[in-house]
């Protein structure tokens, strides 16, 4: 039951990022047709370069915010295996960072300067989201460390058409479950 949680939490991470994110025309279509503009712009120039793993994506993360002063909660959400590659989840041990906000900041700052793009902002009541984007995948970096719950979880999705099947079906298949 937990992972057809997950999957459909992940999944409407996907259509709420993408719906909300796409400022130029409101579709998660209009979102992934400037997605190929922007992951040029990164490191790495190759022009070959454009899709991102999730091998990929998990590492620049567990780079990121290790650096900044987090170690991974390993009781956090596992992905179902069939969507390994489109979806990733890492979430801080917020109880073991010294400052969770810095950090969360600080690793925020080491994602755009390895060529995420911040698109939206917000907070309210000491919480903070940030939405990222990078080639297809969209990232939103969740801060709410400022109460007594210190919770801080990165979760990106791949929101290209291969994986946007592939977390249909496995949203599917975890219904049936």
């Amino acid at each position: 039951m937990r992972k057809a949680k997950w999957v459909a939490a992940a999944a409407g991470v996907v259509l709420l990022v993408a719906g909300c994110g796409s400022e130029g025309g409101g579709t998660a279509k209009g979102g992934s047709s400037s997605a190929g503009s922007s992951a040029t712009g990164g490191s790495g120039g190759s022009g070959g370069d454009e899709r991102l793993t999730g091998t990929a994506v998990t590492k620049e993360i567990t780079d990121a915010a290790t650096g900044a002063g987090f170690t991974q909660d390993s009781s956090g959400e596992q992905i179902p295996a069939e969507a390994k590659d489109c979806m990733v989840s890492w979430t801080a041990d917020g109880e073991k960072a010294t400052d969770p906000a810095k950090s969360y900041t600080a690793t925020v700052a080491t994602l755009t300067k390895g060529g995420w793009n911040e698109e939206r902002s917000s907070g309210a009541a000491g919480s903070v989201i940030k939405s990222l984007k990078k080639s297809s995948w969209q990232l939103q970096a969740s801060n709410h460390s400022a109460g007594p719950l210190k919770l801080v979880m990165f979760v990106a999705v791949d929101s290209s058409p291969a994986c946007a099947a592939v977390i249909a079906e496995a949203n599917a298949k975890a219904k049936t479950s």
